[in-house]
């Protein structure tokens, strides 16, 4: 249980230390943080050592298909406002990373994780977390997770004998019936722009009603909870009626969603609404995303964009046309190999804006491209692309594995 100070055996300890080596390891090899292999070691060593490192903590787990990392952040910084956090902040969301990141928390009061989707509840058995943060689901890495509705289904199975409180956003059916299962919800109207995944009551299949924000299924009755938190404009409306401004430097309608649920949590843990969003402000970019860098003397800046939900909200960020657009899709094990998903996404949004592709399945995206009656030009690499774009910031959306190849190449 979180709150226990008792000392890590000598087989933990051990694990600690040869998994911090095999980090350093890794990392002096040139082979990213080796937060992942530092994990893994730590894990053969002491199966159980992801709850022992839990132990003490209060801890918070953040799970979705999109916004889980910054989310993660975001609940973080206002947590600070009530004691010193631990959180995996760059992103290693298995068992592994998750794993490294509790190690180096010793004097931590609050552990803020971000966990892959389908690893939730087997990690939520492992840490027995005080809150789960649930912010949505839909398609991503077709050739591995799986179906939306499966995964739904997992997590409500997951979490039915859960103690966690759980924070869920009720603007997406999948998530509200995942999370109906539980004893102890705060529900939150943190918004739904990709709808695609979620016209189909998860409860019985029969057609979902939508009318406005407000959803529901005529055959089964499953319907839209009430909401004590919601996202109204720019202002995040607590469970009293009052209204708290947003201010962030992250962009966009997402990541005033993500401050919404990240203030429901961090009131869970008695930080009031008004601090926590103010701590908010702090931070600036997440793992190289959002960040404006300076490459070939032009202005470039760096957006993540991993599945069609993704996507949707990213075209809402760019400088309107004509703002030249590179744009980067790989399909290596990180992304998932099926690039199917594609064709999921309109496309026509970038209408006017000069195009440049780049990425290990160019021509995946050149092909989807041409369909949507989109002008471009297939590019080698970035510094082709970048040499090619007429004037102005060029906005740069890349999906996982093109990203970190792209921040590599900026030295970013």
């Amino acid at each position: 249980m979180a709150g226990n100070t008792e000392p890590l055996s000598p087989r933990a300890k051990l694990a600690v230390t040869a998994g911090k080596a095999a980090a350093a390891v890794s990392r002096a090899a040139g082979r990213g943080s080796g937060s992942v292999i530092g994990g893994r070691v730590a894990l053969k060593l002491d199966p159980d050592l992801l709850a022992r490192v839990a132990a003490h903590l209060d801890v918070v787990l953040v799970s979705a298909t999109n916004g889980k990392t910054t989310t993660t952040r975001l609940i973080a910084e206002a947590l600070r406002a009530a004691g010193p956090v631990v959180s995996n902040a760059l992103g290693a969301n298995m068992p592994a990373g998750i794993t490294s990141a509790l190690a180096g928390g010793s004097d931590a009061r609050y552990g803020v994780i971000e966990v892959d989707e389908k690893y939730l509840a087997g990690v939520a058995r492992d840490v027995d977390p005080k809150a789960i943060a649930l912010l949505n689901l839909s398609r991503d890495q077709l050739d591995r997770a799986a179906e939306t509705r499966m995964l739904a289904e997992k997590w409500r199975e997951g979490l039915a004998g859960s103690k966690a409180l759980i924070v869920a956003n009720c603007d997406d059916p999948l998530i509200a019936w995942a999370a109906s299962s539980s004893a102890n919800v705060v529900w939150v109207a943190a918004g739904q722009e990709w709808k695609d995944d979620a016209w189909s009551c998860p409860s019985c299949g029969g057609v979902l009603q939508r009318r406005d924000d407000d959803w529901g299924c005529g055959d089964c009755g499953f319907r839209r909870p009430t909401p004590q938190w919601a996202l109204s404009g720019d202002y995040v409306l607590d469970p009293h009626g009052a209204a708290w401004p947003i201010r962030l430097q992250l962009p966009g309608r997402a990541n005033k969603s993500n401050a919404t649920m990240s203030a429901a949590v961090a009131a869970a843990f008695g930080v009031a609404p008004q601090i926590g969003l103010e701590r908010m402000w702090d931070v600036t970019a997440v793992a190289g995303r959002y960040d404006v860098v300076s490459f070939d003397n032009r202005d470039l800046r760096l957006l993540l964009a991993k599945n069609p939900a993704g996507w949707l909200e990213t075209f809402s960020l760019i400088d309107p046309a004509p703002a030249p657009v590179v744009l980067s899709v790989n399909a290596r094990g990180a992304d998932g190999t099926d690039t199917s998903w594609l064709w999921d996404v309109d496309y026509t949004r970038l209408t006017g804006h000069p195009l440049f592709v780049v990425g290990d399945r160019k021509l995946d995206l050149a092909v989807r491209l041409e369909v949507a009656g989109q002008s471009f030009r297939v590019c080698e690499n970035l510094d082709e692309a970048v040499a090619a774009a007429p004037a102005g910031r060029i906005e740069v959306i890349a999906n996982y594995t093109a990203f970190q190849d792209l921040r590599r190449r900026v030295g970013n």
